[in-house]
């Protein structure tokens, strides 16, 4: 027997957006905005009796939208014995020193190998109950290809304050997230902060952008150094940011919108890869072998969900952006 929904909404006009997506996450509060693209993407949406495939398409007064959601089938992530760096553990949290390459969780292209799967092998089965199905214990994320730091919850009190905190970010509380970041240029200040919304690129699914319909988004930085070319002149600083919000792929986004994208970055700054040539020869050496962005997540600070005693973390550089530092200091 199956237990299929089938939803129907009439677009009133007053949802806010002509976006299919926020037309639909305004009307369906029980569904994720997740879910519902997902729901989009699969063809499980209709509009006037056509499938729409696009979450952007625009919507029009008094369209029929109906949306087949089928049952959820949980798809439960297994334990791996995968290597971890641990920096902290206890029995309601777990601090991870994240390499680069390693996915948080599973997902499309990625459901063994994760993150995840390695520490349900680690903390035991128990901790698949915690935070959903395919996302035991996570609270927070940092991007495949980002490293350092990372805390997961290991009971659901542990994970009720630790996403409160993060979804506070500091304002009330003593939670600081902190990135070192390799930038192509050197700011014409010391410091300041980029305070610009963060939406999905409106062309590219894979991309996030700077846009006035996005979340809003917050991020501070501050030059630690910079480096000179091989011409002598500067081409490049290393920055500290700490985050106020926690959107996908704001680091990388803010850093490029201000005009300093992160170096190795493919996908905010491949425009910038013509700088290159301006490094000395082990600089351009340190960059290819790179092959990813230059951002680390070096600093962590929280209040300890059941003691609430500050507990504060530093990671150093991995030997990738160490060696990367040191090639650039070489040309001063």
């Amino acid at each position: 027997m199956s237990n299929d929904q089938q939803l129907e909404v009439i677009v009133e006009g007053s949802e806010g957006s002509p976006r299919l997506d926020r037309v639909l996450a305004a009307r369906l509060s029980d569904l994720s905005r997740s879910r519902l693209k997902a729901l989009i993407l699969a063809g499980q949406v209709a509009v006037k009796n056509a499938p729409v495939r696009d979450p952007a398409y625009h919507v029009a007064r008094g369209d029929t939208i109906t949306i087949e959601v089928p049952e959820a089938v949980a798809a439960e992530p297994r334990g791996e014995e995968i290597a971890l760096n641990i920096v902290y553990e206890d029995d309601d949290l777990i601090v991870i020193d994240k390499p680069s390459g390693l996915v948080v969780h599973p997902g499309a292209g990625h459901e063994t190998g994760t993150l995840v799967n390695a520490l349900i092998a680690h903390c035991g089965e128990s901790l698949s109950g915690i935070g959903g199905v395919k996302r035991p214990g996570i609270v927070h994320r940092l991007d495949k290809d980002t490293s350092g730091l990372l805390v997961v919850a290991k009971n659901d009190a542990a994970h009720q304050s630790l996403s409160a905190q993060f979804a506070d970010h500091g304002k009330t509380g003593e939670m600081r997230r902190g990135y070192l970041a390799f930038v192509w240029g050197v700011p014409n200040r010391q410091r300041g902060s980029v305070d610009a919304p963060i939406d999905r690129h409106p062309h590219a699914r894979d991309k996030m952008a700077v846009r006035e319909s996005g979340r809003h988004a917050v991020t501070h930085w501050e030059i630690v150094e910079s480096f000179n070319g091989a011409d002598g002149k500067p081409v490049a600083a290393l920055l500290s940011c700490e985050l106020e919000t926690g959107r996908t792929h704001q680091i990388r986004v803010h850093l490029a919108h201000i005009g300093h994208p992160l170096m190795g970055d493919p996908t905010y700054g491949p425009h910038f890869k013509t700088k290159a040539v301006r490094l000395g020869p082990q600089s351009q050496a340190a960059l290819t072998a790179l092959d990813r962005q230059a951002l680390h997540a070096y600093l962590l600070a929280l209040e300890h969900p059941k003691t609430g005693v500050i507990l504060e973390w530093n990671s150093n550089l991995p030997e990738d952006l160490a060696l990367l530092r040191k090639t650039l200091q070489a040309a001063l």
